[in-house]
């Protein structure tokens, strides 16, 4: 083969970047979407690949080239992801290991995989970084933190981190973070979802429609999210400034206080962090 060093040099600007995708599932094409929606990568520069068609429909369908050959990717791209399942992804490394350049920057979302694992699987020169998104980089409101390898500098982390901020809140972080990010933020959507739905199920006990309750908790989450971070103020005061003196608010709160709705919460960051470490050492 032709030494990694030979290879044509790719110039960094985006519509000049060539981005892969090793695994094209749920995640992966949360990325993508926000990419394109971003007009950050052209769809015809992006290249996916799975064992079966089942999930490169959607891709193509986006404008986005695919095929079944992971080899291929590396082949294609400057900019490669890493979206295979944990288990998978031993074997993908050993298979793409030949064709890593020192000119590749390799992203991995693979949970549980830490960036020591990827640096020993790959050839010693290559750039890794290691990212965890969540689903909402679907609609481009992800929450992701991402930490750099060795061999990966300010330029490649500059690059991810304008890619990636036009999927949500891209945060640079020390590895030591991504567990806790994937149990506050990655598994973190699911207890919204839990609780968006009992918010709407008070409303439907009370007698509104389910559909019209759904829509509101919906827009109440965002609008309580979006004040937060645009605010930049504490919960707890936001909290404070709702509850009116012998209102409906402290009410309301007071039953929360009971259930312990805070400690329940905090339990739950916790096993799901805990969850993500055991994994990591499987």
């Amino acid at each position: 083969g032709v030494a990694p060093e030979a290879w044509p040099r790719v110039a960094m600007e985006a519509s000049e970047l060539w981005v892969g995708f090793v695994g094209a599932g749920r995640m992966a094409g949360g990325l993508v979407r926000g990419l394109l929606q971003a007009g950050k990568v052209p769809a015809s520069n992006i290249l996916a690949s799975a064992p079966s068609d089942k999930n490169l429909d959607a891709w193509r369908e986006l404008g986005c080239r695919t095929t079944h050959c992971n080899l291929e990717v590396v082949h294609r791209s400057t900019l490669v992801f890493l979206a295979t399942k944990p288990h998978i992804l031993p074997g993908v490394l050993e298979e793409i290991r030949p064709a890593v350049g020192s000119h590749h920057i390799v992203v991995s979302l693979v949970a549980g995989v830490t960036i020591q694992t990827l640096q020993r699987l790959l050839p010693p020169w290559t750039k890794v970084l290691r990212i965890m998104p969540n689903l909402p980089c679907v609609v481009q409101a992800g929450a992701m933190v991402f930490s750099r390898g060795t061999n990966a500098g300010d330029e490649e982390a500059a690059l991810l981190k304008s890619l990636l901020s036009s999927c949500g809140l891209c945060e640079e972080v020390p590895e030591s973070y991504i567990d806790i990010h994937t149990g506050l933020s990655g598994s973190g959507v699911a207890y919204v979802y839990l609780f968006a739905e009992a918010l709407a199920e008070g409303a439907v006990k009370m007698g509104m429609p389910g559909a019209l309750a759904s829509r509101i908790a919906a827009q109440t989450l965002l609008g309580a999210a979006k004040m937060l971070l645009e605010t930049g103020e504490h919960p707890a005061k936001l909290r404070g400034d709702v509850c009116t003196p012998g209102g409906t608010t402290i009410y309301a709160l007071h039953q929360l206080e009971k259930g312990a709705l805070r400690a329940t919460v905090m339990d739950a960051v916790e096993a799901a962090t805990n969850r993500a470490c055991d994994m990591a050492k499987d």
